[in-house]
């Protein structure tokens, strides 16, 4: 009896169904090795950003934290707010970046081409890319409508309670330290428990006396509803300014209200409507004073919040229309590349833009949702239409030309330069 060998794939032969399943386990493979690469690429994109972005934010309050005379845990605490509202900002670009750059190396290195060739369908190049943009959509829906918010009302709180330790304010400059308008304080000297040791005020506000208080000796006491600082062993200079006389009092004990040396805009935390969670945007407390001034910019708000998630999705979208394919040109890769972020940030400016203009305009929030929209179905009619978006090749020609020039005289000067040090050398 002769025996026929039946091919077998995947463990299992052709007859059983083997074929199909090995189908489905390449195509898997497949769709997890591209999501690996772009998950890669986008958080090391992402985290540099921010880091970038941090950064920054920290140096434009340096004066607040460098002059406020807090901790370094507190300083550590105060930046770490700032981290939250550069994600949302930043994980759109992240991934449009990560998504063209890993397909047009794929493409370089004909990984696109062998996957083609091979029979899979396109969905195996658009599901993990599309898949990966959802959820980071959905995280950053969550960041901007929740974590953001408590981040930034934190951030206030903590900038308010700075201002109002006036003692913490000043004891390390040493010097004559204006608090408010016409108000200075200055302290010598303050130990470990929190003792001072030469206590100044010097009060103007009130335009008709001048208040100068001396004390050799204070504390700051804290009595639950109020600060008090206590001087000890000290004067009053009282000075009336239309008559130019003065009174001298002195006491033993004197308690002055740290909460009367602030300016009247510190007592209360304003919140603004991105400071808001999207539960207070939806219904707003109509008594807020904010709100009553500016209802239009709680209205722009909102459509903000509800529309901003969407970029990584669209961004996904535009990248795989430009990017997704393969070429044989690889050159053209580069083209890909740049359309695709070229592209999305038009569309990321224009809503931008929108979102700028609404604020006083009522009538431009409906571009909030038109211009996202618009372009993810620009780019989905591209997908399904197999039509491929790019620079049209006389944009890349004039391009190619600019820079050409003077990438050509930098590399002419370069080589006379060698030249001329060769030969002054070699003389």
């Amino acid at each position: 009896m002769a025996w026929i060998e039946q091919p077998v794939v995947c463990g299992r032969s052709v007859e059983q169904g083997g074929g199909t399943l090995c189908a489905k386990h390449d195509m898997r493979l497949i769709e997890i090795y591209i999501l690996r690469r772009i998950v890669v690429m986008f958080f090391s994109v992402l985290l540099s950003a921010v880091g970038i972005t941090w950064i920054v934010q920290v140096l434009n309050r340096i004066n607040f934290l460098t002059t406020s005379g807090q901790s370094f845990l507190y300083i550590l605490k105060f930046s770490s707010n700032l981290l939250p509202a550069a994600f949302p900002i930043v994980m759109p670009f992240a991934l449009v970046i990560a998504v063209a750059q890993t397909l047009s190396t794929m493409n370089q290195d004909s990984e696109l081409v062998v996957i083609n060739a091979a029979g899979a369908p396109r969905s195996a190049v658009i599901r993990p890319v599309l898949l990966f943009a959802v959820v980071i959509s959905a995280a950053s829906f969550l960041i901007n409508n929740f974590i953001v918010p408590y981040s930034s009302m934190n951030m206030r709180q903590m900038v308010a309670e700075a201002r109002t330790d006036v003692i913490n304010l000043v004891v390390q400059q040493g010097t004559f330290k204006e608090i408010d308008k016409d108000l200075y304080l200055q302290i010598e000297n303050r130990d470990a428990n929190g003792a001072i040791k030469g206590l100044f005020v010097s009060d103007s506000r009130d335009k008709t006396t001048d208040l100068i208080y001396y004390a050799k000796d204070g504390l700051v006491f804290d009595t639950g509803e109020q600060n008090l600082l206590i001087m000890k062993d000290g004067e009053i200079d009282r000075r009336d300014v239309q008559t130019g006389n003065v009174s001298i009092i002195k006491f033993n004990t004197y308690a002055l209200d740290l909460a009367a040396m602030l300016p009247a805009d510190d007592d209360n935390v304003t919140l603004f409507p991105k400071d808001r969670p999207l539960t207070y945007l939806l219904s707003p407390d109509p008594n807020d004073k904010y709100f009553q001034q500016h209802p239009l910019r709680y209205q722009s708000e909102l459509n903000k919040r509800l529309t901003d998630w969407m970029y990584p999705i669209v961004f996904a979208l535009i990248s795989l229309a430009a990017a997704a394919d393969s070429r044989s040109h690889r050159e053209a890769r580069v083209s890909a590349s740049f359309t695709a972020i070229t592209l999305s940030l038009i569309a990321f400016w224009l809503g931008y833009s929108a979102g700028l203009s609404s604020d006083k305009n009522a009538s431009v929030l409906p571009l909030l949702f038109a211009f996202p929209i618009g372009a993810a179905i620009l780019a989905t009619y591209a997908l399904a239409t197999n039509r491929q978006i790019g620079v049209p090749v006389k944009w890349s020609n004039w391009v190619r030309d600019f820079f050409a020039a003077p990438q050509s005289a930098f590399a002419g000067a370069g080589a006379k330069f060698f030249r001329r040090g060769r030969g002054g050398r070699s003389s």
